[in-house]
């Protein structure tokens, strides 16, 4: 019977070729000192379906999490005095249930990476880096809501907690959270 079993769960990946791809917009917003203003959440997330335990689907998916700008706020002069980030997270999505409403959840790591302002808030060059790379763990949770078989609509809640970007000034670790919404486009068997 163990054997079975076993074989059963090897070759479950194999049975189970579901891709998704969400494409979804929204807001993002970061926390600690100096401030961050709030910005545009632009994501891409593909995930394939690896196996499915009764009613629960498991995907391996990677998100891709872009900030064009959000504006800094402080009264030091020598802070940068605005920033982009990139967030690019492997990770592992339970998805629950197949019928009008799929919660899931997700926990995941990657790394984020910030682009740096050439002037601090004072008005001169920036001497700090241009970028900067830091880790990041990502995780949340989100809902798909099928419209047709290949197409349905996504919300979702997302905190990518990183290592901080260059601010000038000694920071901590911040979280970045998104409230983002879009379409998932789904194909294979």
């Amino acid at each position: 019977m163990k054997r079975i079993l076993l074989a059963a769960l090897t070759l479950l990946p194999l049975a189970a070729q579901n891709q998704e791809l969400g494409l979804l917009l929204g807001t993002l917003r970061g926390s600690g000192t100096p401030v961050l203003d709030s910005g545009t959440a632009l994501q891409a997330n593909y995930a394939h379906r690896i196996a499915t335990v009764g009613p629960v689907r498991l995907f391996a998916a990677v998100n891709f999490l872009a900030n064009p700008q959000r504006k800094v706020t402080s009264l030091n002069p020598i802070v940068i005095r605005d920033l982009a980030s990139l967030y690019v997270t492997p990770e592992l999505k339970a998805k629950l249930g197949m019928g009008r409403v799929q919660p899931y959840a997700f926990f995941g790591g990657g790394l984020a990476v910030y682009e740096h302002s050439t002037l601090t808030t004072g008005g001169q060059p920036n001497p700090g880096p241009r970028t900067s790379n830091t880790g990041a763990v990502t995780y949340g949770a989100g809902v798909d809501i099928p419209i047709i078989k290949w197409l349905g609509l996504r919300g979702e809640f997302r905190d990518n907690y990183s290592g901080s970007p260059v601010f000038n000034i000694p920071t901590s670790k911040r979280h970045n959270n998104s409230i983002s919404g879009g379409f998932v486009l789904r194909w294979g068997n």
